[in-house]
């Protein structure tokens, strides 16, 4: 057990942010508008050459057959569902305590969304749960790699079995993290990622994938992102506008050379916290389970007193945000799918508890401190 961390006495409060994006923009700046001048001199801007070589190294780090590069991570949900012959009547189960565009994408497919709860160790989605929710009309289960910590795809497997049930994963925040050996992306029927700006690995915007190994899957897409079509004017399909940008893919592909270290960094920083932060009080600190390699997305504790928590937070300078403060099973938007407060009772206490810290590469031991400096006084 750690103990209380020394005070840094007599320096004046500096903001802390909870993401910096400018810190890691300055350190690949020149590298990041090269890229651009090269992109635009070219012109090649409809799944270009910076698309094709990004989906191509995205598959060889996720360790999958095929990736497939999209407007944005909702959209790569929504395309591999639909990809998978997912519609109305169906059944697909997933986690409630999720960003909500897990539950949209079945949603807008006219599917049923069917919430369960979470295991209170990972914040990931409850295989014994999801045993209880299949029925005759189910048809998949999407885990969530909640905060980078991945859900554990054996037993969600062991719990499908043999029947005709599609085993997803949502990957939007566990880029690059690991499953018994094997990476996030490799380890169902397919994944879906995001490039939102804030992520493990993010453009400078909007960005998506998917990962499949099934060569058929990966044409249905192919086709579906470009309307349809992959022949000009001839379309297979009804499909969508939804292209990963030839200047994101440029970024993407400037900053996958560097994700391995940035994930390690995370991974130094969340030692850090832990060993500052253990056996303080009612505070539980993240953990990584012996089967994972937690990307620390986010690092996420929980406590009963994290509204005062929150509130130290904001008088010391220091970021700080709550993923999620509603569970998606008692959101108005999804009202129509019957939930009611005490439906997921993990979810819930978790929804009242969570509380994440900074965290991102370029974090500093000094603010960590700093960090770790106001959780001892707010809840020691």
């Amino acid at each position: 057990m750690a103990s209380r961390p020394p005070m840094i006495r007599g320096v004046p409060p500096v903001y802390i942010p909870m993401v910096d994006l400018r810190s890691q923009y300055l350190d690949i700046r020149d590298e990041v508008l090269a890229a651009f001048d090269e992109a635009l001199t070219g012109m090649q801007l409809n799944l270009g050459p910076n698309v094709q070589a990004f989906e191509q190294e995205w598959a060889e780090f996720c360790q999958a057959g095929h990736a497939i590069g999209v407007g944005n991570g909702t959209e790569a949900l929504h395309l591999l569902l639909r990809a998978h012959g997912i519609g109305p009547g169906d059944e697909v189960i997933t986690a409630s305590f999720t960003f909500i565009a897990t539950i949209e994408a079945i949603v807008q497919l006219g599917a049923k969304p069917i919430l369960v709860d979470i295991d209170p160790r990972t914040f990931c989605i409850s295989p014994e749960r999801v045993a209880e929710a299949i029925t005759g009309d189910t048809r998949a289960v999407m885990a969530v790699h909640l905060y980078g910590h991945p859900a554990d795809m054996d037993a969600l497997a062991d719990v499908i079995g043999d029947r005709d049930i599609k085993l997803f994963e949502d990957a939007a925040q566990a880029h690059g993290a690991r499953y018994r050996g094997r990476r996030t992306g490799s380890l169902a029927d397919g994944a879906a990622f995001s490039f939102y700006l804030s992520k493990n690995l993010a453009a400078y915007g909007e960005g998506g994938a998917i990962t499949t190994d099934d060569d058929s899957v990966d044409d249905v897409l192919r086709h579906l992102r470009v309307h349809g079509s992959l022949e000009k004017y001839v379309h297979r399909y009804v499909g969508y506008n939804s292209r990963l940008d030839e200047l994101q893919a440029a970024v993407l592909r400037i900053k996958l050379r560097r994700l391995e270290a940035w994930n390690q960094a995370r991974r130094a920083h969340a030692n850090r916290y832990t060993e500052a932060l253990s056996g303080l009080g009612d505070l539980q600190l993240p953990v990584e389970e012996e089967w994972a390699e937690h990307v620390y997305h986010m690092y996420t504790v929980r406590t009963p007193r994290r509204d005062d928590l929150a509130a130290a937070f904001a008088d010391a300078g220091i970021g700080n945000a709550v993923h999620y403060r509603v569970p998606c099973h008692l959101q108005k938007a999804l009202a129509e799918c019957g939930y009611r407060e005490g439906s997921l009772p993990e979810t819930e206490r978790a929804a009242h508890e969570v509380l994440s810290l900074p965290m991102f590469p370029e974090l500093t031991d000094a603010q960590i401190d700093r960090v770790c400096e106001v959780v001892w006084e707010a809840l020691a």
